[in-house]
């Protein structure tokens, strides 16, 4: 069997580096790696090959840099030249990227089965590119890989047949029991603190907004009048505040450049708390036992709000310092399990190859 994987973003990245491992130690079935580029910058993308032991993709589109619609449309053409040469028997797309939809669309058209892992996650927001990547990407997939029992509901909600649905728990807390104990420490400068808390910004619905953005920073410069916060920044988030008028961070929070999926978990490791915008360190602080505040109106990891380890905090419309100083004390519980055995990984692929 032989089985097209489409990548294009950080996350997308640790996902594939657990998939692949079990697809390696498993017979009778070949993977080619397509990454489409949609992260290129060095630190957003190589450095994830390197340190996860992923095989250098087959192909590499490089596509990167512009609007969603532009990004997505060349993929699709770049994605379908290369699913014609090789002539898989199934395509495999991760999460809810312009690539996954692309990757989606280009073997819908050439009826190709696809697998999609993370399947059936809302936010119920459709101002969220994400949103509707995830959506389109979900009605037009063969197997549909849930984490959780919110994921399947989702699914069954919109009408998607029972028997294309399966519940095989969360790639990524794999990833964070497999590499857990190879973090390394990042550069840090040497005003650096043991104690601090880890912040990461980079949606378009608070870096696009300025006047969320403002209040992000405001609010970050009030938190940290008591506790050092680490803030590994996103290019396109520096890019954005340098533009600002008026906007400086405090010194007492420390910005550096985007960092490796290790030294994000030494990071999340070592971190008081966490303070975030994005889906995926929100379960990752779950991970490593922190609380975490999420910088949006809305999450699609539903199951972490309503077990209380994460609260959100809409910029404009919440108190931001008020809810992180409510969280600071929160003790999660280690038992609670929300996201599987850790074995998604090895599920999956057993599932596709008896297909």
């Amino acid at each position: 069997m032989k089985i097209c994987t489409v990548v294009g973003a950080r996350p997308q990245f640790v996902k594939a580096a657990v998939v692949s491992r079990a697809m390696l130690e498993t017979n009778g079935i070949s993977e080619i790696l397509i990454h489409t580029g949609q992260h290129f910058d060095t630190n957003m993308s190589d450095v994830f090959f390197e340190e996860l032991d992923i095989p250098k993709p087959h192909y590499n589109l490089k596509i990167g840099g512009g609007t969603h619609g532009q990004n997505t449309g060349r993929m699709i053409e770049g994605i379908e030249k290369v699913l014609l040469d090789e002539k898989p028997d199934y395509l495999l797309v991760y999460g809810d990227t312009d690539s996954t939809l692309a990757g989606a669309l280009a073997a819908a058209k050439l009826h190709i089965p696809i697998a999609h892992i993370e399947a059936g996650l809302r936010s119920f927001n459709r101002k969220m590119p994400e949103e509707i990547n995830r959506v389109l990407t979900d009605h037009v997939s063969t197997l549909l890989f849930a984490p959780t029992n919110t994921a399947v509901k989702n699914l069954i909600n919109e009408g998607i047949a029972a028997e294309k649905i399966r519940q095989v728990g969360d790639v990524m807390f794999d990833a964070t029991l497999y590499y857990g104990k190879k973090t390394r420490r990042p550069v840090l400068p040497d005003n650096n603190k043991d104690s601090f808390m880890l912040c990461t910004i980079h949606r378009a619905e608070n870096t696009n907004d300025q006047q969320r953005l403002r209040e992000i920073i405001n609010a970050l410069n009030i938190i940290a009048e008591t506790i050092q916060i680490v803030l590994p920044i996103h290019p396109r988030t520096s890019g954005i505040i340098s533009k600002m008028s008026n906007v400086q961070l405090s010194d007492n929070v420390i910005v550096i450049e985007p960092v490796g999926f290790l030294e994000m978990h030494w990071l999340l490791q070592n971190s008081a708390m966490v303070i975030t915008d994005s889906g995926g360190v929100q379960k990752e602080a779950f991970f490593h036992g922190k609380a975490c505040v999420t910088l949006r109106d809305e999450t699609e990891w539903i199951e972490l709000v309503q077990s209380g380890v994460n609260k959100l905090a809409a910029p404009g419309k919440t108190n931001i310092p008020d809810v992180v100083a409510g969280m600071t004390n929160l003790k999660i519980d280690p038992l609670l399990n929300l996201y599987g055995d850790g074995n998604a990984g090895k599920k999956i692929v057993e599932i596709i190859k008896t297909k």
